[in-house]
């Protein structure tokens, strides 16, 4: 319960809009490409940023493309940026990042995961379906590189 006049530090986290920011789909050899037979070799490059939007607000987006050759021929490429709108208030400043690069794009990457798998599909390919992304690692990963290149460098004997 907060006194009268105290503001209210009750920490505040809320999917405001779940969007998809941007998308394409490229068949740069259709028609042709439909008559290869081989397995195709699928290559994912995903990436996740947030952005303040207003006091409060925040947009944050997972970029995921993935490419299919057979041989040095494209068959598709997709590019999906789904995206969200967070509220988060009261939430302390060392938290921050987590939520922002954890939390977030976890809630985001089954709708961009939806997004691939059905343009693929409606491109006459059979789904691709997306792996599920361990964002907590991914982050951990980014923390440790971050602090790999902040660490100044070792004196050199000689």
């Amino acid at each position: 319960m907060t006194q009268e006049g105290a503001p209210d530090t009750t920490p505040v986290f809320s999917i405001e809009k779940i969007y998809v920011k941007d998308i394409s789909l490229e068949l740069p050899n259709a028609p042709q490409i439909f008559l290869e037979r081989d397995t195709p070799q699928v290559e994912v490059q995903l990436s996740n940023s947030s952005e303040p939007v207003d006091a409060g607000i925040f947009q944050v987006a997972v970029s995921v493309t993935v490419t299919a050759k057979v041989g040095d021929k494209t068959m598709f490429l997709v590019e999906v940026a789904q995206a969200g709108i967070f509220r988060l208030e009261n939430i302390p400043a060392t938290d921050m990042p987590y939520v922002l690069g954890v939390t977030c794009p976890g809630i985001l990457f089954p709708y961009a995961r939806e997004a691939v798998s059905d343009l693929v599909t409606r491109a006459g390919f059979p789904p691709v379906v997306l792996n599920p992304v361990n964002f907590e690692a991914l982050f951990q990963q980014r923390l440790q590189e971050a602090q790999a290149q902040a660490a100044p460098a070792s004196p050199v004997t000689q």
